[in-house]
């Protein structure tokens, strides 16, 4: 699978960028998903979070599941940008794009890449909240990491 589909970056992420990856003359459909920081999670105001990664392992999770898509979805084509560092409410933390002929493939290989992000990649969240901070762990929010980061489970 193409690497520069898939990236971790610090930046603000160009949503028509990741779009014009995926764009091709025999797709007829294009779904995006733009994944962005809430201001309540919970019931709880959140004031920013920050996004942590194992970049070169979450680089190779994301092109995994590109390859996923692939075989599941032999016609679609993926690239999947998530951002580190710290965001701001509404700033986008992350953009799935895909392409196939038919926009049914579009849209169930674009909510499949989100839940797979979700399940595999080493990305993690620290949540600053009006009363404190919190390391929130994995993105299913199934693990804390208290010193923000996994110890040796990779």
């Amino acid at each position: 699978m193409n690497q520069h589909l898939f990236e971790v970056v610090n930046q603000p992420i160009a949503v028509d960028e990741i779009i014009k990856k995926v764009s091709r003359r025999d797709a007829g459909a294009i779904t995006t998903f733009i994944g962005t920081v809430r201001e309540f999670t919970k019931g709880k105001k959140t004031l920013s979070l920050e996004y942590q990664a194992y970049v070169p392992m979450a680089v190779k999770m994301l092109s995994q599941i590109g390859d996923e898509i692939q075989e599941k979805w032999p016609d679609a084509l993926t690239a999947i940008t998530h951002r580190i560092g710290k965001l701001d409410i509404t700033e986008v933390a992350v953009v799935i794009a895909v392409s196939s002929p038919h926009r049914k493939t579009a849209y169930e290989a674009n909510e499949y890449a989100i839940e797979r992000i979700k399940q595999i990649v080493p990305i993690w969240k620290k949540e600053f909240w009006e009363d404190g901070t919190k390391w929130i762990g994995d993105q299913l929010e199934t693990k804390e990491y208290p010193e923000g980061k996994p110890m040796k489970e990779m």
